[in-house]
């Protein structure tokens, strides 16, 4: 071996002298603290177990304005998108033909009236002069046949002066009933007729949601309005809005469809809510939840807690020494934020709600109370108890 060869080997020894030396002196890292998770017991509730039906609100009553004679639209006589009152004006058509025909008309009925004044004195001359020989009984029977000619035209011009002054008021377009109006569709200079279309006027207090149900469920019902006297029972559907808010006021169901839709096998209800400042509007979407049932003694968690794990569900449960287990749990209904457990956890085990994600099975961690929002942990609305809400009848008549 050369002597730089010779050299080159005493560094390298002499450097794995020095960091042998050094991992010698160096003491164990620290062991990281146990991570921090929010846990909760399990509960035992009363649940109701509500079934929801997906439907579109309607208006009470819908009334499509549409003229009853033909002419050019003047004016526009609303603000679109207001409420408007029974018998308030809506659209203006030109009036002037119908206020030239009811002219005309009135000039016919007195044109008749006075051929008629003149035969009823031809028949009140006639009739004691034919008793005397003074005239013949055709010409008094002529004056009779003329007489009852223009009484009867008379009547015809009564008519048509009536028709002519309904043609005219016509020209103004009243609203039929009281409601939140439409955008207008004919627009000032239209041409219109009696099959146009100016708008649509809806009553929206209450408001209509209309949605299927299936024949087996209808059977259900059914059942349940024989043997209790109080089906339909007032608010008992709640409405759930489009953002997921539930509605604050309550429903009652108001008409069941006549027949079973053979193409769908589902039945059309029909259910009013009270909608005092028009907050719901026709062609919405409405889904319509009711409590069908009650479980009770149900365990529950929060939502959040459970895991979904392609169709398999798994709870974080957190043993007496604080270690983490993976329990794999059967579900049943969700309701608000809470979730029912009905097998694979007891009422008062502690279930990791947040943080299980750093976790692993046997692992020690810090565990904290996790604390229930206040709108989630509002205690659920059962059959016999409902919440205190405003409940809407449906109107008499």
């Amino acid at each position: 071996m050369s002597e730089h060869a010779r050299r080159r080997c005493a560094q390298v020894a002499a450097l794995v002298a020095l960091a042998l030396a050094a991992a010698c002196g160096k003491e164990a890292p620290p062991q990281m603290p146990p991570a921090d998770v929010l846990v909760m017991a399990a509960e035992t509730q009363e649940v109701p177990v509500y079934h929801e039906w997906v439907g579109t609100m309607t208006g009470f009553i819908n009334a499509n304005i549409k003229p009853q004679v033909k002419g050019y639209l003047l004016t526009k006589d609303y603000l679109e998108g207001s409420v408007v009152q029974t018998n308030q004006l809506l659209f203006q058509i030109d009036p002037r033909e119908f206020q030239a025909q009811l002219d005309q008309s009135v000039g016919n009925l007195q044109e008749a009236q006075a051929a008629l004044v003149k035969t009823q004195l031809d028949v009140a001359r006639y009739t004691p002069l034919a008793k005397e020989g003074a005239v013949s009984q055709q010409e008094l029977d002529n004056a009779i046949q003329a007489n009852q000619a223009n009484q009867a035209a008379v009547a015809a011009g009564k008519a048509a002066v009536e028709q002519a002054r309904l043609n005219l008021s016509w020209t103004k377009i009243l609203s039929p009933i009281a409601g939140v109006s439409g955008i207008a569709i004919a627009q000032i200079g239209d041409l219109v007729d009696t099959a146009t279309t100016l708008t649509t006027v809806s009553t929206l207090d209450p408001i209509k949601v209309v949605f299927p149900v299936s024949e087996q469920e209808y059977l259900k019902y059914s059942k349940a309005r024989i043997s209790d006297p109080q089906e339909p029972r007032k608010g008992a559907l709640e409405l759930i809005n489009a953002d997921g808010t539930v509605y604050e006021y309550r429903g009652t169901i108001s008409v069941i469809g006549r027949e079973v839709d053979v193409r769908t096998g589902t039945l059309t209800l029909e259910a009013l809510f009270s909608n005092p400042n028009n907050l719901l509007r026709p062609g919405g979407y409405a889904k319509v939840r009711a409590a069908i049932d009650t479980l009770p003694d149900a365990i529950v968690v929060p939502q959040r807690a459970v895991q979904d794990i392609q169709g398999s569900y798994q709870l974080t449960v957190l043993g007496a020494d604080d270690t983490i287990e993976q329990r794999d749990v059967s579900v049943g209904p969700r309701t608000r934020s809470d979730w029912v457990i009905t097998s694979g956890l007891k009422a008062g085990e502690r279930v990791v709600v947040e943080g299980f994600q750093k976790t692993r099975p046997g692992m020690k961690v810090a565990a904290k109370p996790y604390v229930q929002p206040t709108s989630a942990a509002t205690p659920w609305p059962t059959a016999a108890t409902p919440p205190p809400l405003p409940i809407v009848t449906p109107p008499v008549g």
